[in-house]
């Protein structure tokens, strides 16, 4: 899947039509309009008006309200990646930006409601540390935040669902905030709520709008990722969609 990935993102897609249309060259046509696809559409998802709007139809849930934050049991925070032998803080790993936002917000909620925290995130390419650990860690020392659960040997979104969900059923806990990207959130809560789960989305880090005028159509290398970030989520929806179908 992650090779799959690879090549149905930019820029590796881009590069692979601009490569085919060379090979098809003879064929004027097909091949000018492969190159001028791949060109054009590496381009076009670098500009903030693109990144904005693949992002924006991802993020359809507004901050929880008060009453919502009250019904709730825990909060569950899921890992966002991390960030090889960080030399700043002297823990080797460390928390990527998207976890610590993530961290961020969720020490927020803690200090408004006081409700018990559960970290998720394990050993992607099996590194010493269960990310889980980096967070609990992050809000212990930088949030003054404790953790009561650290669920550490998910890879992935569904494992994240399917751990969390056995342990806080172990604790009778039913109803949970779930904090992660505004953008991520949608596919997490449907995998959360496919384990039993009654969850609050608790979003964060929600898509900026662009700049009015010309600005919002000059491209930059920062809005190519966020593109690429969004595209990669609207795949696993696909692929969330396409598992849902078969029996």
């Amino acid at each position: 899947m992650t090779l799959l990935k690879i090549l149905l993102l930019p820029p590796t897609l881009n590069v692979l039509l601009v490569l085919l249309g060379l090979l098809l060259s003879p064929r004027r046509f097909l091949g000018a309009l492969l190159i001028m696809l791949g060109l054009f559409g590496l381009l076009l998802l670098a500009t903030p008006m693109a990144s904005h709007t693949l992002r924006q139809g991802l993020e359809p849930y507004s901050t929880p309200s008060t009453s919502q934050l009250e019904s709730a049991e825990a909060i569950v925070i899921l890992g966002g990646g991390r960030d090889y032998v960080a030399p700043e803080f002297g823990w080797g790993d460390a928390p990527a930006n998207p976890t610590w936002r993530r961290l961020a917000y969720a020490s927020h909620l803690h200090r408004q409601t006081e409700l018990p925290l559960l970290v998720s995130g394990g050993r992607v390419h099996d590194e010493e540390s269960a990310e889980a650990n980096l967070m609990a860690v992050a809000l212990r020392d930088v949030f003054d935040v404790p953790v009561r659960w650290l669920e550490g040997e998910s890879r992935s979104t569904a494992e994240n669902a399917r751990f969390s969900a056995d342990m806080l059923r172990a604790e009778g806990i039913a109803r949970v905030a779930l904090v992660s990207q505004a953008w991520h959130l949608p596919r997490a809560v449907a995998e959360f709520e496919a384990q039993g789960l009654v969850v609050v989305p608790a979003p964060t880090e929600f898509t900026s709008p662009p700049p009015e005028g010309l600005q919002a159509w000059l491209p930059r290398a920062y809005h190519l990722n966020q593109s690429t970030r969004a595209l990669n989520e609207w795949l696993g929806r696909a692929g969330q969609s396409l598992r849902d179908l078969l029996p």
